[in-house]
C-alpha cells in the first residue's frame, strides 16, 4: 500500500520484566538494567562504531503487546486518576495509532558475541522482555535537552514517591535471590508506585514479575510494604492474593 513502511527490529530488547504490569512509567526513573542484542543485518559490529563515545541513546520500539488492538483519539491518563480525556498525541499512552515507543536510555557499554555481534548494555529502560527496537540513535545534549520545556498536563500531578517497606525476612529472600543492583532497581520502581493510578484499596494486594521473582505488595497511607516473594513459576503460597 502506497505510504506504507515497513518496520524490521535491528534487534530485542531483554530486561528483567516479563510482563507490562510493574515496569517503570517512563524510561530513566529506575536504575533498571536491560540489554539489546543486535540481529540480522544490524548483527554487524560495523553499525555501532563511534557509539561507545556517547552515554546516552534513543530507543525507537514497538509496543508489541497492544499492536492490532486498536486506538481512539482520546485516552484516560493515569496520572489523573483515569477521569479525565486527552488527546492521545498528548500522552504516551501506548495504544497509538502507530504502536512506537521512544525512550532515552544509559549506555553502559557495548560488548560483542560471537561473530561480532553487537550487545549494548543499558540502563533505564522502561521496556517489556522481548519488545522489538526499531532503531538507534545517539542522544545529543546540544540538540535534544531543552531545560525550558513546558510539562503540559503532568506538571500538575508529579511522580509520588511512596516509602518502602521490606520485612527483614522478604529481605533476605531478595537477597539470596537479586543482586544488589537488582535489589536497589526494584526499591525505586515500587516507589514509584506501580499501581494504575485510580487504584488505592489498602486491602488490595498487587503482584508482578521481575528478575526472576514474583513481587507481591501492599499499599497504605503512602507506604508500600511487600508482603510475599517468590521465585517466578512456582505456585503463591497459601494466603496470598493477586488482584490487579
Amino acid at each position: 500500500m502506497e505510504g506504507t513502511l515497513r518496520l524490521t527490529p535491528v534487534g530485542h530488547i531483554q530486561s528483567e520484566f516479563p510482563a507490562k504490569f510493574g515496569i517503570p512509567r517512563q524510561s530513566g526513573l529506575a536504575k533498571t538494567k536491560a540489554r539489546i542484542v543486535l540481529e540480522g543485518e544490524c548483527g554487524n559490529p560495523d553499525v555501532v562504531r563511534g557509539l561507545e563515545g556517547y552515554s546516552h541513546i534513543w530507543l525507537l520500539w514497538g509496543f508489541s503487546e497492544t499492536e492490532g488492538a486498536g486506538w481512539n483519539p482520546t485516552v484516560r491518563p493515569p496520572k489523573l486518576g483515569g477521569n479525565v480525556r486527552m488527546g492521545v498525541f498528548a500522552t504516551r499512552s501506548p495504544f497509538r495509532p502507530n504502536p512506537v515507543g521512544l525512550s532515552c536510555v544509559r549506555l553502559e557499554s557495548v560488548k560483542f558475541l560471537e561473530k561480532g555481534i553487537p550487545v549494548l548494555e543499558v540502563e533505564g529502560a522502561d521496556l517489556m522482555d522481548g519488545t522489538p527496537v526499531y532503531d538507534i540513535k545517539p542522544y545529543l545534549p546540544y540538540v535534544d535537552c531543552h531545560p525550558e520545556a513546558l510539562e503540559g498536563f503532568t506538571a500538575q500531578v508529579k511522580e509520588k514517591r511512596l516509602e518502602v517497606e521490606i520485612p527483614e525476612e522478604i529481605r533476605l529472600q531478595l537477597r539470596e535471590q537479586l543482586s544488589e543492583a537488582q535489589e536497589e532497581a526494584l526499591r525505586q520502581i515500587l516507589a514509584l508506585d506501580p499501581r494504575p493510578g485510580y487504584q488505592d484499596d489498602p486491602e488490595r494486594i498487587y503482584g508482578f514479575a521481575y528478575a526472576g521473582m514474583e513481587i507481591r505488595f501492599q499499599v497504605a497511607e503512602d507506604v508500600l510494604t511487600i508482603c510475599q516473594v517468590y521465585p517466578s513459576g512456582k505456585k503463591q503460597k497459601d494466603g496470598g492474593e493477586e488482584r490487579r
